[in-house]
This record gives C-alpha cells, sequence and structure tokens, in this order.
C-alpha cells in the first residue's frame, strides 16, 4: 500500500503537477486565493528550492484609488484583473524571464479569478500562453456587474497604474 503524503493529505500540493513544474526549469507565478485577498508570486525553482524574487497582494490597490468602501471586494473580478496587471509591470520593469502559471490546488475555473489574473499579465506586456476563451468578459473584468457600477474606477485605477 503507498502512503499519501501529508501535503497531499491535507490538498496543499499536487506532487504530479509540481515535479512538471519544476522539470519545466521556468520560472512561475503562483497564484493564491485567502479569504480577503488575491496573492501573486514570482517564483524560482533551483535543486527543488523555491525562491520568491518579489510578490504582491491586492492590497497595493488601495494605494492606487481603490475605493476604502470597497475594502471587502479585493478578491473580486476586477481586483484579481488589477493586481495580474501590476504584477506584469513589475516583471516588466525588473526585466525577468518570462513565467508559467502555478495556481496549485486552486480550482481551474473558466472565466474565473485566476483567468482574470493572467488576463492582466498578459495585457501588461508579458507573452503568457493562454487561450483566450477561457478569459472573463470585459464587462465582468470592468466590474459592471458588481453592486454599483465600478467601471468608471476601474478605468481610473488602471490609468493610474499604467501612468507609473
Amino acid at each position: 500500500m503507498k502512503t499519501i503524503r501529508r501535503r497531499r493529505k491535507e490538498n496543499k500540493t499536487n506532487y504530479n503537477i509540481r515535479m512538471n513544474l519544476l522539470k519545466s526549469g521556468m520560472p512561475r507565478v503562483v497564484f493564491r486565493k485567502t479569504d480577503k485577498y488575491i496573492i501573486g508570486e514570482y517564483v524560482t525553482s533551483d535543486e527543488a528550492k523555491d525562491k520568491v524574487v518579489f510578490g504582491i497582494t491586492s492590497k497595493i490597490l488601495l494605494k492606487n484609488g481603490w475605493p476604502e468602501d470597497m475594502k471587502g471586494s479585493l478578491k473580486s473580478l476586477s481586483a484579481s484583473y488589477l493586481t495580474g496587471f501590476i504584477f506584469g509591470k513589475e516583471i516588466s520593469e525588473k526585466k525577468l524571464q518570462v513565467p508559467v502559471l502555478d495556481i496549485g490546488m486552486t480550482r481551474n475555473v473558466a472565466k474565473g479569478r485566476v483567468f482574470a489574473f493572467v488576463k492582466g499579465i498578459i495585457d501588461s506586456g508579458i507573452k503568457m500562453k493562454s487561450g483566450a476563451e477561457v478569459f472573463p468578459s470585459e464587462e465582468r473584468i470592468n466590474g459592471k456587474n458588481m453592486k454599483k457600477d465600478f467601471s468608471a474606477t476601474f478605468i481610473k485605477i488602471k490609468s493610474k497604474i499604467e501612468g507609473k
């Protein structure tokens, strides 16, 4: 009988996927979603030892004009896109190698937060491989589906990020 590793039992690590990512030798964009925030990390591996080059959370949006009264929506589709957009700008500034996506044990749902994050990275100028059919619609990314129309604020925040 095969013994199941602790992190697999806890639903934290899929070792088959991890081995394939490590064998590729490419840096990874690690996407994680918590109860409050979206987290992105640029990770390199050397002999199965991970090194986080830099990381970002959606809290950074508060400094870029995200409304204080909407603090609870820092894990929304719009926040995920903008966090990915800032993340991609950071990769460009530091002139880092194009990474591959590592979503870990997060469910792979088309048109969800993961793909909004990836679309933000791609829109910032990074050439990651991904099919266009998995991305959420522009209307949903802009925040027109939120309780109050968020699209004007979204455009203001995005233009502020582009201006940096």
